[in-house]
């Protein structure tokens, strides 16, 4: 659903709470990938949260948002 990842692009951060403390990310990529796609969960320099979710109707996609800290 291409209207669901124009919602996802208006958000520009992602706080993450835990019982450790709250840390926040700057968006940085939010897109449609394939499910079979591992590639965005490789090691990466600095901190960040990527987050997929399934897509409906499209077993094959999933949506991705990456996300790095903001310090």
């Amino acid at each position: 659903n291409p209207s669901a990842v124009i919602r996802l692009k208006a958000v520009s951060a992602v706080t993450y709470n835990t019982i450790y403390g709250t840390r926040t990310y700057a968006v940085s990529i939010v897109k449609i990938i394939s499910s079979s796609d591992w590639s965005y969960l490789q090691a990466t320099a600095d901190n960040r949260i990527t987050i997929t979710t399934c897509l409906a109707d499209h077993p094959e996609s999933r949506v991705l948002v990456q996300a790095i800290e903001v310090e």
